[in-house]
C-alpha cells in the first residue's frame, strides 16, 4: 500500500512539473481580455460607452417592456439597432464568433445571454425574431421577474391563453 502511495506521489509530481514548464499554462494576470472591436455602421453609440458597458441590459429591457407591453416603438435603445452597428465584418454576426461584439464580453464575464434565444444574431429585415408570439414571451418572461413567489406552469399556461 505504500509504494503505491509513494508511486501515485511521483506521478504526481512529475506531472505537476511538466505542466510548470508547459508553455500553455494560464499566464499571470487573469483571462485574456475581451476583444471590443469598433461598431461597423454609425459615428458614436446611443448613449456614453461606460455606461452603456455597466447598463446595457436594463436599457435593453427597458426597451423591451415599452415596445413590447406598452407599443411604444424606438429605434434608439432597440436590440436590432445595436445589432445593425455592432455585427462583425467577419461573421456578420455580433454572437457567431468568440471575439464577436455580445460574446466576447459575456465570456470574459462568465455571463449567459438568452436574447438570442429567440432573436437573430445578424442584421436583418424589419422582423429578426422567428414565430414566437414576442409579446406573450416577453410578457411572461416579466411575469416571473416580478413575482413574489413562486410561479406555477398553470399561471404561464394561461398567459398565452
Amino acid at each position: 500500500m505504500k509504494r503505491l502511495l509513494a508511486l501515485g506521489a511521483v506521478v504526481l509530481t512529475t506531472a505537476a512539473l511538466a505542466w510548470a514548464g508547459s508553455d500553455t499554462q494560464p499566464k499571470a494576470g487573469g483571462a485574456p481580455k475581451p476583444v471590443i472591436t469598433k461598431a461597423a455602421k454609425g459615428e458614436q453609440c446611443v448613449e456614453d460607452t461606460d455606461y452603456m458597458r455597466r447598463n446595457h441590459m436594463k436599457v435593453l429591457d427597458g426597451h423591451r417592456d415599452k415596445a413590447v407591453l406598452e407599443g411604444v416603438r424606438t429605434k434608439k435603445h432597440s436590440l436590432k439597432e445595436c445589432i445593425n452597428c455592432h455585427a462583425s465584418e467577419e461573421t456578420g454576426s455580433v454572437a457567431a464568433a468568440k471575439d464577436d461584439f455580445c460574446i466576447s464580453c459575456h465570456s470574459y464575464a462568465a455571463v449567459k445571454i438568452d436574447c438570442f434565444d429567440c432573436h437573430s444574431t445578424k442584421p436583418q429585415g424589419p422582423m429578426a425574431m422567428h414565430s414566437l408570439n414576442a409579446e406573450t414571451a416577453h410578457y411572461k418572461h416579466m411575469l416571473a421577474a416580478q413575482a413574489t413567489g413562486k410561479v406555477s406552469a398553470e399561471e404561464m399556461a394561461r398567459v398565452a391563453q
